[in-house]
C-alpha cells in the first residue's frame, strides 16, 4: 500500500475516521453497535458491570445520555444481563463441582485419590486415613496412590479471585494446615495385611456363616477352634445356617464384624460394652486395650474436637466457652488421649468408680454386633475397645475442663469470669460470662451476686442490657478490664439486635 507524500517528506492529513465505515480491518460486535465513538469498549465493559455506563447511545430506543429507559425489550441490555446470569451460573456451577467429598465445602489443598479419581481437602483425606479409613471416603472403592492436584488447586484459585467471599475461614485455614501440607505424601493403607487374614471367598453364600481364621486344621495361628465352623464351600450339609444364630464358641468382632473364636489366644473383650474383638484383621482397632492405652475412636487431635457437633452440645452450645477451651488446649499441645487418660484416672479414684456409668447403660449398643452380658457391674475394668474410650472421654469432658480451667485461673494462665448463676439454664449462653459450672454457687458469693435472669434486662445507663451483676465483688485489675470488655460485648449485641428488628420490620 502506497502513501502520497508531500514535498515536506510528510504524510498529508487524513479525513476523520469514521466510525461504522467500510475502512475498518472488521466489523464490531453487535453488542457496540449505536455507541457513541469516544467511548471505549474496556470502559464499556467496566460500566456494564453495573449496567450504569456514563454516557451511552442505544439505537433501538434513541437514549443517548443516559442508559436505556426500556431495559426489558432493549437488545444491548438484554446482552449485558444474560451475560451476567450466566457468569453468576458458571460461578455457581464451578463451585459446586469443587466441593470435598468428606466436608461437602470448597475443596482446600485438594488431593485425588487414585484409580477412581475422586478428590477431598487434603487434610480430611489425611483424617480419614487416620481414623482408620481403607478405601476412597467417597465410593469406598479399592485405593492406594493420593496425591496432590495442581489443576484443581489452579481451578480454585481462579475461582475465588473471581469470588473471594467463597474462601475460608482464617481459622478453618490454620486447622487444616496444621493436618496437611501440600505435596505432603499420603498413602492409603490395606483394609487387612494379607499374613494376617485370609484370603476372601468370592463364592461364599451369604446364608452360611464364614468360618473364623482358626477354625481351618492348618491354620497360620497355631491355636484350632474346639468347635470348628465347616465352610460351605466344602460341606453344604454341614454348614452353620446363620438362621440358626451365633455358632457356638464364636462370636462376631466388635470392629471388623468377622466370625472368631471367644477362646482363640488373639481375642479380646472389652469390659464395657462385652464385645468382643478377633486381634486378626485391623491391627490396633480389633482389639480391646488397657484403659490408659486405648486411642478414644474419632478423636485423635484438636482438629477432631473442633469437627465434632458432640462436643458442642456438651457444652449447650455454648460456643464461647468451647472457643476458649480449643484455644487452651492448642497453647497447651494437650492432646484428646491425654484429656481421656485423666478423666480415668479421675474415675478411678472415686470410690464408685465406673459403676454410674455403667448403671447409665453408657456403653449399650455401641456396636454393630451384639455383646455380652454383663454378669457384675462392680467388677474391675481392666480392657476397653476405643468406641467405649470415646464415650468416657466426651462423659467426662465438661467436668475435665473445669477442673482445668480453675487451675488456669489459680495460675493466672486464663481471665477469671464472672459466673452466670444461671449456669446452662441462661438463654444467653454465647456471653463471655462464665456459664460452665460444676455447681451452683453457694454462701458468700451466690449472695455477692444479683439473680442473673433478672439483671439481663435491667436496663443500664447508656441504655443497654446489662448481662453482668453490678454487685460482683471488685477483684483484680484483670477481673475489673474483663467486666468492661464483657459490658461492651453486651450492649453491642443489644444494638446489633436492635438493628436487625427495625430492618425486620421495614422489610
Amino acid at each position: 500500500m502506497s502513501f502520497v507524500v508531500d514535498h515536506g517528506g510528510h504524510r498529508p492529513p487524513q479525513p476523520p475516521f469514521e466510525t461504522g465505515s467500510t475502512m475498518m480491518k472488521r466489523a464490531r460486535s453487535p453488542l457496540f453497535e449505536g455507541l457513541d465513538g469516544f467511548i471505549g469498549r474496556k470502559r464499556f465493559r467496566e460500566d456494564g458491570d453495573t449496567l450504569t455506563p456514563s454516557t451511552s447511545s442505544c439505537g433501538a430506543h434513541g437514549a443517548s445520555t443516559s442508559f436505556c429507559t426500556s431495559p426489558t425489550s432493549c437488545p444491548t441490555t438484554s446482552s449485558l444481563l444474560s451475560a451476567t446470569k450466566k457468569y453468576n451460573t458458571l460461578v455457581e456451577d464451578l463451585a459446586q463441582e469443587l466441593q470435598c467429598g468428606c466436608c461437602a465445602e470448597l475443596v482446600y489443598h485438594p488431593v485425588v485419590v487414585s484409580p477412581c479419581q475422586h478428590f477431598f481437602c487434603g487434610s480430611c483425606c489425611f483424617l480419614w486415613i487416620k481414623n482408620g479409613g481403607t478405601n476412597c471416603p467417597a465410593c469406598r472403592g479399592a485405593s492406594k496412590d493420593v496425591t496432590h492436584s495442581r489443576p484443581l488447586q489452579a481451578m480454585v484459585d481462579v475461582l475465588l479471585r473471581s469470588d473471594p467471599s467463597r474462601i475460608r475461614t482464617e481459622r478453618e485455614r490454620t486447622q487444616a494446615d496444621e493436618v496437611y501440607t501440600p505435596g505432603q505424601p499420603i498413602r492409603i493403607p490395606s483394609p487387612r495385611e494379607a499374613s494376617a487374614s485370609p484370603e476372601p471367598n468370592f463364592n461364599h453364600n451369604p446364608e452360611y456363616a464364614r468360618p473364623c481364621p482358626h477354625c481351618a486344621s492348618d491354620n497360620q495361628y497355631g491355636w484350632r477352634c474346639p468347635q470348628p465352623v465347616i465352610d460351605f464351600t466344602i460341606d453344604p450339609e454341614r454348614a452353620w445356617h446363620v438362621e440358626d444364630g451365633i455358632p457356638p464358641g464364636h462370636a462376631y468382632c466388635g470392629n471388623c464384624e468377622n466370625l472368631l473364636a471367644l477362646k482363640a489366644p488373639d481375642t479380646t473383650k472389652c469390659d464395657f460394652c462385652q464385645v468382643s474383638f478377633c486381634g486378626i484383621s485391623v491391627h490396633e482397632r480389633c482389639n480391646a486395650m488397657p484403659l490408659n492405652s486405648q486411642q478414644p475412636q474419632g478423636m485423635n487431635d484438636i482438629g477432631d474436637f473442633v469437627q465434632s457437633s458432640e462436643i458442642y452440645d456438651l457444652f449447650d452450645n455454648n460456643t464461647v466457652e468451647v472457643e476458649i477451651m480449643l484455644d487452651f488446649l492448642t497453647t497447651g499441645q494437650i492432646s484428646p488421649k491425654k484429656i481421656y487418660r485423666d478423666i480415668v484416672s479421675h474415675i478411678q479414684a472415686r470410690p464408685s468408680g465406673f459403676k454410674p456409668l455403667i448403671e447409665l447403660e453408657l456403653f449399650v449398643d455401641i456396636h454393630n454386633v451384639a455383646g455380652g452380658i454383663d454378669e457384675d457391674p462392680n467388677a474391675p475394668r481392666r480392657l476397653i475397645c476405643r468406641n467405649c474410650a470415646s464415650e468416657i472421654l466426651l462423659w467426662g469432658l465438661k467436668e475435665w475442663w473445669i477442673r482445668e480451667r480453675d487451675i488456669a485461673y489459680e495460675s493466672g494462665q486464663l481471665p477469671r469470669r464472672p459466673d452466670c448463676e444461671a449456669s446452662s439454664s441462661c438463654s444467653q449462653q454465647k456471653d463471655l460470662v462464665n456459664h460452665v459450672m460444676s455447681q451452683r454457687p453457694v454462701g458468700r458469693d451466690a449472695n455477692a451476686r444479683n439473680d442473673h435472669e433478672t439483671e439481663r434486662d435491667t436496663p443500664n445507663s447508656d441504655g443497654g442490657r446489662r448481662h453482668l451483676g453490678t454487685s460482683v465483688p471488685a477483684g483484680s485489675a484483670a477481673d475489673n478490664t474483663l467486666l468492661e470488655w464483657a459490658d461492651a460485648v453486651n450492649a453491642a449485641t443489644a444494638a446489633s439486635v436492635l438493628l436487625s428488628d427495625i430492618a425486620a420490620g421495614e422489610d
